[in-house]
Protein backbone atom coordinates (compact mmCIF):
# COMPACT_ATOMS: atom_id res chain seq x y z
CA UNK A 1 0.00 0.00 0.00
CA UNK A 2 2.44 2.54 1.05
CA UNK A 3 4.54 1.34 -2.44
CA UNK A 4 0.92 2.74 -4.32
CA UNK A 5 1.16 5.68 -2.41
CA UNK A 6 4.87 6.68 -3.03
CA UNK A 7 4.56 5.74 -6.55
CA UNK A 8 1.32 7.54 -6.92
CA UNK A 9 2.44 10.89 -5.03
CA UNK A 10 5.49 11.02 -6.72
CA UNK A 11 3.99 10.85 -10.16
CA UNK A 12 1.13 13.50 -9.13
CA UNK A 13 3.78 15.84 -7.78
CA UNK A 14 6.15 15.20 -10.77
CA UNK A 15 3.13 15.71 -13.04
CA UNK A 16 1.80 18.58 -11.20
CA UNK A 17 5.35 20.07 -10.84
CA UNK A 18 5.89 20.11 -14.30
CA UNK A 19 2.54 21.01 -15.84
CA UNK A 20 2.13 23.74 -13.31
CA UNK A 21 5.01 24.99 -11.17
CA UNK A 22 2.58 27.00 -9.11
CA UNK A 23 0.70 24.18 -8.35
CA UNK A 24 3.08 21.41 -7.26
CA UNK A 25 1.36 19.16 -5.13
CA UNK A 26 -2.03 18.44 -3.48
CA UNK A 27 -1.65 19.85 -0.02
CA UNK A 28 -3.35 16.64 1.59
CA UNK A 29 0.11 15.18 1.75
CA UNK A 30 2.82 15.62 4.34
CA UNK A 31 5.19 17.90 3.15
CA UNK A 32 8.20 15.34 4.23
CA UNK A 33 6.74 12.80 1.95
CA UNK A 34 6.29 15.15 -1.04
CA UNK A 35 10.25 16.28 -0.21
CA UNK A 36 11.48 12.89 0.13
CA UNK A 37 9.40 12.08 -2.78
CA UNK A 38 11.39 15.04 -4.75
CA UNK A 39 14.94 13.03 -3.34
CA UNK A 40 14.16 10.27 -4.90
CA UNK A 41 12.83 12.08 -8.64
CA UNK A 42 16.07 14.07 -8.21
CA UNK A 43 17.95 10.65 -8.85
CA UNK A 44 16.09 10.52 -12.44
CA UNK A 45 16.80 14.19 -13.46
CA UNK A 46 19.72 14.78 -13.07
CA UNK A 47 23.09 13.04 -14.62
CA UNK A 48 26.36 11.78 -12.56
CA UNK A 49 30.07 11.67 -14.26
CA UNK A 50 31.01 8.11 -14.29
CA UNK A 51 33.44 8.92 -11.21
CA UNK A 52 31.02 9.48 -9.02
CA UNK A 53 31.08 5.97 -8.83
CA UNK A 54 32.83 3.02 -7.41
CA UNK A 55 32.27 0.79 -10.01
CA UNK A 56 29.40 -0.21 -12.54
CA UNK A 57 26.78 -1.55 -10.05
CA UNK A 58 27.95 0.87 -7.21
CA UNK A 59 24.37 1.97 -6.19
CA UNK A 60 22.70 5.99 -5.99
CA UNK A 61 23.13 7.70 -2.81
CA UNK A 62 20.87 9.69 -1.07
CA UNK A 63 22.09 11.16 2.12
CA UNK A 64 20.59 13.28 5.07
CA UNK A 65 23.27 15.73 6.94
CA UNK A 66 22.21 16.53 10.30
CA UNK A 67 18.61 15.98 12.36
CA UNK A 68 16.98 13.15 10.20
CA UNK A 69 13.15 15.31 9.38
CA UNK A 70 11.95 12.16 7.50
CA UNK A 71 12.51 9.28 10.17
CA UNK A 72 11.52 5.96 7.63
CA UNK A 73 9.36 7.86 5.48
CA UNK A 74 12.82 8.49 3.04
CA UNK A 75 13.72 4.84 3.63
CA UNK A 76 10.25 3.73 2.49
CA UNK A 77 10.19 5.55 -0.53
CA UNK A 78 13.66 4.61 -1.46
CA UNK A 79 13.40 0.96 -0.72
CA UNK A 80 13.40 -1.59 -4.04
CA UNK A 81 13.89 1.25 -6.02
CA UNK A 82 16.38 0.85 -9.25
CA UNK A 83 16.64 4.41 -11.23
CA UNK A 84 19.32 4.98 -14.15
CA UNK A 85 20.12 0.58 -13.65
CA UNK A 86 21.59 1.28 -9.93
CA UNK A 87 20.04 0.25 -6.86
CA UNK A 88 19.01 3.77 -4.48
CA UNK A 89 20.26 3.44 -0.98
CA UNK A 90 20.12 5.84 1.98
CA UNK A 91 22.99 7.22 4.00
CA UNK A 92 22.60 9.58 6.93
CA UNK A 93 25.80 11.48 8.05
CA UNK A 94 26.47 13.67 11.33
CA UNK A 95 29.09 15.29 10.34
CA UNK A 96 30.24 16.46 6.37
CA UNK A 97 33.75 15.22 6.93
CA UNK A 98 31.12 11.54 7.51
CA UNK A 99 30.50 11.43 3.86
CA UNK A 100 32.76 9.17 1.50
CA UNK A 101 30.14 8.83 -1.28
CA UNK A 102 26.51 10.46 -2.20
CA UNK A 103 24.98 11.36 -5.07
CA UNK A 104 21.92 13.70 -3.38
CA UNK A 105 22.43 15.10 -0.30
CA UNK A 106 19.75 16.98 2.07
CA UNK A 107 21.34 19.38 4.59
CA UNK A 108 19.36 19.05 7.32
CA UNK A 109 18.38 22.54 8.84
CA UNK A 110 19.86 21.76 11.93
CA UNK A 111 23.31 22.59 10.18
CA UNK A 112 22.26 25.99 9.25
CA UNK A 113 25.13 27.49 11.33
CA UNK A 114 27.70 25.56 9.36
CA UNK A 115 25.77 25.54 5.94
CA UNK A 116 28.69 27.46 4.53
CA UNK A 117 31.45 25.07 5.48
CA UNK A 118 29.60 22.47 4.39
CA UNK A 119 28.70 23.33 0.91
CA UNK A 120 32.25 24.60 0.55
CA UNK A 121 33.96 20.89 1.49
CA UNK A 122 31.05 20.24 -1.29
CA UNK A 123 31.23 22.24 -3.82
CA UNK A 124 33.26 20.31 -6.17
CA UNK A 125 32.33 16.84 -5.50
CA UNK A 126 29.39 15.29 -7.95
CA UNK A 127 26.76 15.91 -5.13
CA UNK A 128 23.80 17.15 -5.41
CA UNK A 129 22.89 19.50 -2.76
CA UNK A 130 19.43 19.98 -1.23
CA UNK A 131 18.27 21.88 1.48
CA UNK A 132 15.45 24.22 2.87
CA UNK A 133 17.12 27.03 5.10
CA UNK A 134 16.34 30.75 3.63
CA UNK A 135 19.35 31.33 0.81
CA UNK A 136 20.50 27.95 0.67
CA UNK A 137 20.75 28.17 -3.43
CA UNK A 138 23.73 30.90 -2.48
CA UNK A 139 25.93 27.75 -1.96
CA UNK A 140 24.27 24.68 -2.99
CA UNK A 141 21.79 23.85 -5.86
CA UNK A 142 18.28 22.86 -5.36
CA UNK A 143 15.82 24.18 -2.12
CA UNK A 144 12.53 23.53 -1.20
CA UNK A 145 10.71 26.36 -0.15
CA UNK A 146 6.78 26.44 0.67
CA UNK A 147 4.89 29.18 -0.84
CA UNK A 148 0.93 28.98 -0.59
CA UNK A 149 1.23 25.58 1.16
CA UNK A 150 2.71 24.04 -1.59
CA UNK A 151 6.39 22.70 -2.02
CA UNK A 152 8.35 24.48 -4.83
CA UNK A 153 11.86 24.36 -6.22
CA UNK A 154 14.62 26.99 -6.40
CA UNK A 155 17.85 25.49 -8.24
CA UNK A 156 21.19 27.09 -8.71
CA UNK A 157 22.27 25.49 -11.81
CA UNK A 158 25.63 26.70 -12.30
CA UNK A 159 26.48 25.61 -9.18
CA UNK A 160 25.68 21.86 -10.22
CA UNK A 161 27.48 22.41 -13.58
CA UNK A 162 30.77 23.23 -11.59
CA UNK A 163 30.36 20.29 -9.71
CA UNK A 164 30.26 17.68 -12.96
CA UNK A 165 26.23 17.28 -12.90
CA UNK A 166 24.01 17.63 -15.30
CA UNK A 167 20.18 18.85 -14.35
CA UNK A 168 17.21 18.04 -16.97
CA UNK A 169 15.71 20.87 -18.41
CA UNK A 170 12.37 19.03 -17.22
CA UNK A 171 13.61 19.94 -13.47
CA UNK A 172 14.50 23.29 -14.53
CA UNK A 173 11.55 24.12 -16.19
CA UNK A 174 9.82 23.75 -13.45
CA UNK A 175 11.86 25.29 -10.76
CA UNK A 176 12.86 29.26 -9.74
CA UNK A 177 16.33 29.99 -11.00
CA UNK A 178 18.91 30.90 -9.05
CA UNK A 179 21.96 33.24 -10.65
CA UNK A 180 24.96 33.23 -8.70
CA UNK A 181 27.14 36.58 -8.91
CA UNK A 182 30.31 36.10 -10.48
CA UNK A 183 32.96 37.81 -8.46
Amino acid sequence: MLRLLVQSLGLAVLALTLANPVTAQPTTFDPREVKAVFLLNFVQFVDWPSSAFDGPDAPIVIGVLGDDPFGNLLDDVVRGEVVKGRQVTVARFRRVEDIKTCHVLFVSPSEVAINDRILTVLSKRPTLTVGETESFTAHGMVRFLTERNRIRLEVNPALAKSAGLTISSNLLRAARIVVTPQG
